[in-house]
Formats: structure tokens, C-alpha cells, sequence
């Protein structure tokens, strides 16, 4: 069975559709991308849907339930690329997809990630001051 590839880039995730997403890959898709925020504590699903040249109603209900999924855990979700077509064809499906954040392509939806998240601070309280 296919497998679509996750990349880890520091506190985010990245997800590039380079195939045509049928249900069973769409579904174990879902199932895989959620259980890796959650292992590792990523904060920020990157979804690059620019090699997608029609989105159908089902994969549009898979991004909306990634993005409400990893907002429980904790995770903003962006995607990025989005043609025309499929921006028409998911309003005229009336797939409002509440939760996803949107970019027009890689750079500006990490731009867009990094705006949304508060990232933990390093502590330098026991670093010494050097400044008189």
C-alpha cells in the first residue's frame, strides 16, 4: 500500500500530495499524520495540495477532520497550493473547512505557521550576566 511521506521541520510537519489521493490512501493518510503530531508534539500541519488538480467532497472532509483532529492536539494546520478549480469546487461543495488555515504556497504557510504559534522560550535565567 502507498504512503504518502511526513516530514519533520523542527516543531512542524510537513505533508507534500504528490499522487492522486484515493479513499483508502486519503483515510490512512489521516490516521498517520495525526498519530505523528501527537508522537511528536509537533505544532503545525503543513498540507502542500499543489500537484491536486480536483479535490472531491470526501478528501475535503479528510482535511477538514486532519485540521480539527491536530487542533485538538494542540496543532494549527495550513494548506498550501491550492488551484483555483479546487477552491471553487470545495465552496460550490459547500465544504466551509473550519480550521484550515490557508497560503499560497510553502514559504508563506510556514511564514503563516510560525504567526499562529506561541513556540516554548528557551530559559536563560541561569545564564550569566555579563553587561555592567
Amino acid at each position: 500500500m502507498d504512503k504518502i511521506p511526513i516530514l519533520r521541520m523542527g516543531h512542524f510537519l510537513l505533508v507534500t500530495i504528490q499522487t492522486d489521493l484515493y479513499d483508502r490512501l486519503a483515510m490512512s493518510l489521516e490516521a498517520d499524520l495525526v498519530q505523528m503530531v501527537s508522537k511528536t508534539n509537533a505544532k503545525g500541519v503543513l498540507i502542500d495540495i499543489s500537484a491536486q488538480s480536483i479535490v472531491d467532497s470526501f478528501m475535503g472532509r479528510i482535511i477538514g477532520n486532519i485540521a480539527s483532529m491536530c487542533k485538538i492536539l494542540d496543532a494549527e494546520t495550513v494548506v498550501v497550493g491550492m488551484q483555483p478549480a479546487v477552491a471553487i469546487t470545495l465552496i460550490e461543495l459547500g465544504l466551509e473547512l473550519k480550521g484550515v488555515h490557508t497560503a499560497l504556497n510553502v514559504e508563506k504557510g510556514m511564514e503563516l505557521l510560525q504567526t499562529k504559534i506561541i513556540l516554548p522560550t528557551e530559559d536563560t535565567s541561569d545564564d550569566d550576566d555579563y553587561s555592567a
